[in-house]
Order: C-alpha cells, then sequence, then structure tokens
C-alpha cells in the first residue's frame, strides 16, 4: 500500500542534535519489535516507556513483568507503570517528560484527552490490522476467523475514539493458512516494525499526509472470554479449525468431554461419514479422534486435558478407549 505524500513547511523541522523527545506505550508482546526499532532510531530519543504493571503469573502467582517492560530494561530504559494512565499522578509525571512525540502499540488503556493533546509532533497508534476493519482489543484473532488472506498494520493518529483516527501509513502483511493468533502477531510485529523505520521520519519531517477511515468499512472487535473459546459443533468444521487457531494461547479452542474440558491445539477439516452426529466425538481411522459438526468433521491431532500435557490426539483415544 502507498502513502500519500506532500511538503508541508509548517511542519517538517530539522531534528534537534539529542533528537525528537519521545515516550513510547506498550505492554504486549507486539510492541517488543517496535520499540527496538525506535531505540535504534538516530532521530529519536525515547524518555520513557509506559508498561502495564507487574501481575501475578503462572502457578506461584509470581509477580511479572511485561513482554515490553523486560526488553525496556535490557534497553537501560526508564519504565513507567501506572496502575491507571489517566490518573493525575501519571498525566504529571509524563508531562514533566515533555515528550515532542508519543508512539503506542498493544498497551491496553484508554488515552485521556489530556495525553492526546501532550506531544507537538504527536500521538501515534500501530494497529494489527488494515483500518478500519477490525478496530478494538482483538484484530489478530479476528483476521484469523474471518479467513482474511491479507491484514497489515495501520500507523494511525489517537483519538479519543478507539482506533479511529486519520491514518498516517500502512504495512501490509501475509495472512497464511496454517497461521495462528502466535504466530500472525509476530509477523504483525515484524510489519510494525518496518513501518516505524519507513514511514516515522518522514512523519517527523511533515511529508506525510493523513488519510480519514472510511466508516462505512469499520468492523469491530472486543476482548476476549473464556467462553469464546467452546467449539459449538452446530457450526462448520472450517469454521472450528480457524477458531483453534485464533484463539491460541488463549483462551484456547476447546470442547466438553466426559474427560473434561479438552482444548484442542491443532486440527484439521475432514469429511463426514455416515452415522455422525454433530457434537459427537468419533473415531477417525484406526487411532484418531474427530468432532463431527453441521458441516464435515474437525480432525483433532494435537490435544490438552485440563492439568496434562499436550499431545497426539491418538495417544489419548488409545488411553481412553471409552471416549467414543
Amino acid at each position: 500500500m502507498s502513502d500519500e505524500a506532500a511538503e508541508d513547511p509548517s511542519v517538517g523541522r530539522a531534528f534537534p542534535e539529542s533528537g525528537v523527545r519521545t515516550i513510547f506505550f506498550g505492554s504486549g508482546g507486539f510492541g517488543v519489535p517496535v520499540l527496538d526499532a525506535l531505540a535504534a532510531s538516530p532521530a529519536l530519543l525515547i524518555e520513557a516507556v509506559v508498561s502495564a504493571p507487574d501481575r501475578p503469573a503462572g502457578r506461584k502467582a509470581a509477580l511479572t513483568p511485561t513482554s515490553v517492560t523486560v526488553r525496556a530494561g535490557q534497553l537501560g530504559l526508564e519504565v513507567l507503570k501506572p496502575e491507571r494512565v489517566r490518573r493525575p499522578e501519571a498525566v504529571e509525571a509524563l508531562r514533566e517528560l515533555r515528550p515532542d512525540l508519543i508512539v503506542l502499540a498493544d498497551y491496553g488503556q484508554l488515552i485521556p484527552r489530556v495525553l492526546l493533546d501532550l506531544p507537538a509532533r504527536g500521538f501515534l497508534n500501530l494497529h494489527p490490522s488494515a483500518l478500519p476493519r477490525w478496530r478494538g482489543a482483538a484484530p489478530i484473532p479476528a483476521t484469523i476467523l474471518a479467513g482474511d488472506t491479507l491484514s497489515a498494520v495501520s500507523l494511525m493518529v489517537v483519538t479519543e475514539e478507539m482506533d479511529a483516527g486519520p491514518i498516517v501509513a500502512t504495512e501490509p502483511f501475509e495472512v497464511r493458512p496454517d497461521d495462528t493468533a502466535i504466530t500472525l502477531e509476530a509477523r504483525a510485529a515484524d510489519a510494525a516494525a518496518r513501518l516505524v523505520n519507513r514511514a516515522l521520519p518522514a512523519w517527523l519531517a511533515g511529508r506525510l499526509v493523513t488519510r480519514a477511515q472510511e466508516e462505512s468499512g469499520a468492523t469491530f472487535t472486543r476482548p476476549l472470554r473464556r467462553e469464546d473459546g467452546l467449539l459449538n459443533p452446530d457450526r462448520p468444521a472450517a469454521e472450528l479449525e480457524r477458531q483453534v487457531r485464533a484463539y491460541q494461547p488463549w483462551p484456547g479452542g476447546y470442547v466438553e468431554t466426559s474427560l473434561g474440558r479438552l482444548i484442542v491445539w491443532r486440527s484439521r477439516v475432514g469429511p463426514s461419514e455416515p452415522g455422525d452426529v454433530a457434537g459427537r466425538l468419533v473415531a477417525a481411522g484406526r487411532d484418531g479422534l474427530a468432532l463431527a459438526t453441521a458441516a464435515d468433521r474437525l480432525i483433532l491431532e494435537e490435544v490438552q486435558l485440563a492439568g496434562k500435557k499436550r499431545g497426539p490426539a491418538a495417544e489419548l483415544r488409545r488411553g481412553h478407549p471409552g471416549l467414543v
């Protein structure tokens, strides 16, 4: 995708010797390559990184920093971890840093107007979808669920309406037939870093013109919930196979069985056979396992019972012959 460019002397200015004072907002893994690209830019001076507070994780509930916090520490950057970025003390701490530019990627909080107006050179967001398609909290899973074959990272101006601001530039990336949310996010993150390297210098020099989003093409996503992972056999197997890939690592695609909840990590679509009843686990070949659905079978290849290790579905069937 090409980005419209134009000279604007009122915006373009020479970089100061120390670099453009910049703050980065990010928490998840998508933001790590973006932070690396910003930190490596000779045009920028990273004053601070803003990330989510450390949260309990794992069976021992040990306080764990975000991926961005870890990377910022490795880079020797100051990290701020406000519980709510809109609180007065958080706003004042950021104001004291006098940023010229703020860049956000995978942060997880809405930004108040007082911060949007703070940097003279803009408050920009990197969003992993071809906006206005898939605004909101879960664009990567939505891309896979819909069967999209091409997506993009959008560099946009942040406004108070979620993901609705003007587009600065975009960077396309491929969606592969076997992509999970994990692999697709990694590819989107690489595209975001390329976009930073390509578009941010031109933006700071005033050579990029924003374009408004087409509201008629807007689609929306919401935060994922545990129950979203339930594989509904009243839907075609092809949709359920995409669901398995879209909801990794969380909430995971799963079915309820006589052995308890069974998480499906890898699956494929196979033809129905006579006698199939949607919702039943059925034998597939000598040792295989499948879920009968409204159209075709979902062949279960790698599965995991709650509290157990993941492994081949055939092993599960051999160990529990009464399962089908």
